[in-house]
């Protein structure tokens, strides 16, 4: 018997084994078919699909086939590698290679053909290889056949590949989404607290100091008190960026608009303020997302309004499968050159007056409505007002 001797590159060939993470994998039926045809194209009883390792020949998809490994000393598959085209032994005990190879006369082998499975390095990672009982000859269809199989199966390993490293990616961008947003719950508890002292401490001073500070005092606290509350709505923003999978999570159930709205009427009670509703019953929707998604529409209507009357109109209507929604303001309109940006994080609309949003709650709605397979889009005309409109399945 002659062991296979190792390929001139076999440093390199073992790395790129180990990086398609096969061997010891458990069986799948997409291996598994393969072996299944090319054994019938050939018309043998065994086929494997195997991967050569340092000191083992690895079965990954075996049929007529009870071993799953071999020594590699003592394989074919070993000495199939070394060659560029399909490796073919017509009659084991007349070749000296085979003739007393253990292997062969343990399983009683005489007919050997196994096609290299060649990477896109060119690394020749192991075989699909077909064995028989008796001497024989492959004509040229089965020879085409198999070797077009042998590309399946590399196929097949680029896949599982590439899919691992997606589910790799993905774990470690879970895992930084995880620590961000521990780290904005964290920044957020620590800032918050400070800032809501200054604001009540900036009412008391200006409460009870009301006529012993000069008019140019009074503006201070204001500015200060206006300043700690932007950057406070910065803070409450951020984390609720960051922390919309929790609502994603909630369980889908019928709710009725009004009871929503209502809730939302009560934030913005008393000032010059009117909001309409279709009062609808919505079935099988997500109520927590649906309820921020609205909320902030609503915040961002009645915050870029400078009519002495501020309205809001909010529709419902179900169609072609989908919920949808529209939200109507009588406000300051958005510049049609903004409209395409407007939905970027930290993204503002320029306006003459004091009022001046995060840029992150239409970010925030985007990001739900796309969570819950939907779309969103605006319609705006400068000093009468926009429509914010989305569907979710």
């Amino acid at each position: 018997m002659k062991s296979p001797n190792f390929p001139n590159n076999e440093a390199e060939r073992l790395i790129a084994v180990k990086s398609y993470n096969i061997i010891d994998t458990l069986p799948e039926r997409d291996y598994d078919n393969l072996t299944e045809l090319a054994a019938t194209i050939c018309n043998v009883p065994i086929a494997l699909i195997t991967v050569l390792d340092k000191d083992r020949n690895y079965f990954k998809s075996r049929y007529g086939m009870a071993l799953t490994e071999t020594p590699r000393n003592v394989s074919f598959c070993g000495h199939a590698i070394l060659e560029d085209n399909i490796f073919i032994v017509e009659d084991v005990n007349k070749d000296e290679r085979f003739f007393d190879n253990p292997l062969a006369n343990e399983q009683n082998i005489a007919f050997y053909a196994g096609v290299p499975l060649v990477n896109e390095e060119g690394y020749k990672l192991g075989t699909i290889c077909v064995y028989d009982f008796k001497p024989r000859k492959l004509n040229a269809s089965q020879i085409k056949a198999i070797k077009t199989l042998g590309q399946q199966v590399v196929n097949l390993f680029e896949l599982k590949k590439r899919n691992d490293n997606l589910n790799t990616v993905k774990a470690e961008l879970e895992q930084r989404n995880d620590q961000l947003k521990s780290f904005a719950s964290l920044v957020s508890h620590d800032l918050k607290s400070p800032l809501s002292n200054i604001i009540s401490l900036t009412d008391l001073l200006k409460e009870e100091n009301q006529n012993n500070l000069s008019e140019d005092s009074l503006l201070y606290l204001e500015y200060i008190e206006d300043s700690t509350t932007i950057l406070k709505d910065y803070i409450d923003g951020m984390l609720l960026y960051y922390t919309t999978n929790e609502l994603l999570n909630s369980k889908k159930e019928d709710i009725q608009l009004k009871s929503i709205i209502e809730d939302i009427k009560q934030i913005h009670i008393g000032n010059n303020v009117k909001i309409l509703y279709d009062n609808a019953i919505i079935y099988k929707v997500n109520k927590a997302a649906i309820t921020q998604i609205l909320m902030n529409l609503v915040d961002n209507a009645l915050k870029y309004n400078n009519k002495t009357n501020r309205t809001v109109e909010i529709t419902y209507e179900y169609q072609d499968s989908h919920h949808k929604f529209s939200v109507i303001d009588n406000g300051i309109g958005i510049p049609e050159n903004e409209l395409e940006q407007i939905f970027e994080i930290f993204k503002t609309v320029e306006n003459d007056y004091s009022n001046t949003g995060t840029g992150i709650g239409l970010s925030t709605v985007k990001n739900l409505v796309e969570k819950l397979n939907g779309k969103i889009s605006v319609t705006s005309k400068l000093g009468e007002g926009s429509t914010f409109s989305f569907t979710i399945a």
